[in-house]
């Protein structure tokens, strides 16, 4: 290699060009063996060994105690009776809700009115509702009666007096069907943060912890205050409480959790569906942790024969999923040692870039190329300085990396014709010096060293035109 081959010359000097993926792969094998040595990154924390898995898919193949073995596929167990707790939502019917005596007609209520004995073409058999002021309009063959703060069989002997001045012998049924005032309980109900549910004006019940039954009773006692014997039946309309986890390692670029509700059927397979499979940051080593209930006792590790699962059909590692078990899905540890490997190398990648590209375009300048202006970027600064002066260059290196666009845009489109414009103008080349002046007065030391032009400058001394 000639003796002045350098980071700045090597082109000219005839030197062969260093890619530089060179420099980038020198390092990154430098880092390997570093982070090789040391282990940094590799320490892996609370994964089953091998051995560990393999001796937990012999156990689950093998017969034992039903009662210690995890349930899995072909051998699910069924939950124990759903707990209620924050944020469920819990579906409620009111099968009965009747106002306790003595009851009051008010205006709105809805009446069931049977009256047998009626006109042939005006039968009275349905709702009808009281209207304000308390009236209740039979048809226009029966006109209106007064039942407005009566009990029912006030208003059911008002009925009959009143149909008794145009029908002989009826026989008159009257019963409350709907009151106005009542509050409907009947529908979607979320438990809240202070694990109640709110009744309406029949107040809040504490729901959090009971089962389904334990909760009916519950909100049949706090009806009771205000209706005669309630009947209400309740369910979970959405499962919101009980759920699972299914973490994926991101290989060094952050971990995904995403959240799934359990309804008492999910295995592994459902968990690895729910995420539309693994990912390729994914490796095949995936395992269970199952916090211990309550508290007490050991957290469970249940490692996972995905490969035997999906591509044999195999159940032994196929476990039930409950109620708060993270399904964790490990990262590959190739792809995961070679993002330690870039966030590590990169910064100085950039630096070794940066370098290579300085001394590339001081290589340029002093070459006289144009960066894909049409060779002639200089047209107007050689014009005005000559070529023998340096000032030439120092401009043209604060047009290309300082230098406005539009103000590059216009040299580049116009430079050539304003160089041979101002060729034989001396007042115009000396107003167009004192501009040049002007920028290299700030500019031109710092230029000069920073792109390593190696002439002396003699820099202007200028006054910034304002």
């Amino acid at each position: 290699m000639p003796r002045d081959c350098n980071p700045i010359n090597h082109v000219a000097a005839g030197c062969l060009s260093r890619p530089r993926s060179v420099h980038s792969v020198a390092l990154r094998l430098l880092v390997s063996m570093v982070l090789v040595v040391t282990g940094v990154g590799c320490n892996i924390y609370g994964r089953p060994q091998r051995t560990a898995s393999h001796e937990a898919t012999l156990k689950a193949n093998c017969e034992g105690d039903p009662a210690k073995m995890p349930a899995k596929e072909l051998a699910k167990v069924s939950l124990p009776p759903y707990v209620i707790e924050p944020p469920d939502i819990l579906l409620i019917d009111a099968l009965r809700i009747v106002p306790k005596p003595p009851f009051r007609i008010q205006s709105f209520d809805s009446l069931q009115v049977i009256v047998e004995g009626t006109l042939l073409e005006q039968p009275i058999n349905g709702l009808y509702t009281v209207e304000p002021g308390g009236l209740l309009d039979l048809g226009p063959s029966y006109g209106k009666v007064a039942v407005g703060g009566k009990s029912l069989d006030e208003a059911q002997d008002a009925v009959f007096r009143h149909l008794k001045r145009v029908l002989r012998e009826p026989q008159v049924s009257l019963t409350l069907a709907q009151a106005a005032g009542q509050q409907q309980v009947s529908g979607e109900h979320l438990v809240g943060p202070d694990g109640t549910v709110n009744l309406g004006t029949y107040g809040s019940v504490y729901v959090t912890g009971l089962t389904l039954a334990e909760a009916k009773e519950a909100i049949e006692g706090q009806l009771d205050k205000f209706l005669d014997a309630p009947l209400v039946s309740v369910d979970v309309f959405s499962y919101n409480s009980k759920v699972y986890y299914v973490i994926t390692e991101g290989a060094g670029q952050g971990d995904n959790v995403a959240k799934f509700p359990v309804t008492g059927n999910e295995t592994v397979l459902d968990a690895i569906a729910q995420i539309n499979g693994l990912s390729k940051l994914s490796s095949k080593e995936i395992w269970i942790a199952r916090p211990a209930p309550s508290g007490i006792g050991c957290d469970q590790v249940l490692p996972v024969d995905i490969d035997a699962i999906m591509r044999g059909g195999a159940t032994a590692t196929n476990y039930q999923l409950l109620p708060g078990d993270r399904v964790f899905i490990a990262q590959d540890p190739w792809i995961a040692f070679n993002n330690v490997i870039e966030k590590v190398t990169a910064p100085f990648e950039q630096i070794l870039g940066s370098s290579l590209l300085g001394a590339q375009t001081v290589y340029t300048f002093q070459r006289g190329a144009n960066f894909g202006f049409g060779g002639g970027i200089c047209w107007v600064a050689r014009e005005v300085y000559g070529e023998d002066s340096p000032n030439w260059l120092l401009f043209r290196a604060w047009l290309l990396t300082e230098a406005p666009i539009w103000v590059r845009d216009a040299y580049a489109t116009h430079g050539e014709a304003f160089a041979t414009w101002i060729h034989d103008k001396p007042l115009a080349k000396l107003a167009v010096r004192t501009v040049m002046d002007t920028i290299l007065a700030f500019r031109g030391a710092e230029l000069a060293e920073r792109w390593g032009i190696d002439t002396e400058v003699a820099v202007p001394n200028a006054t910034p035109l304002r």
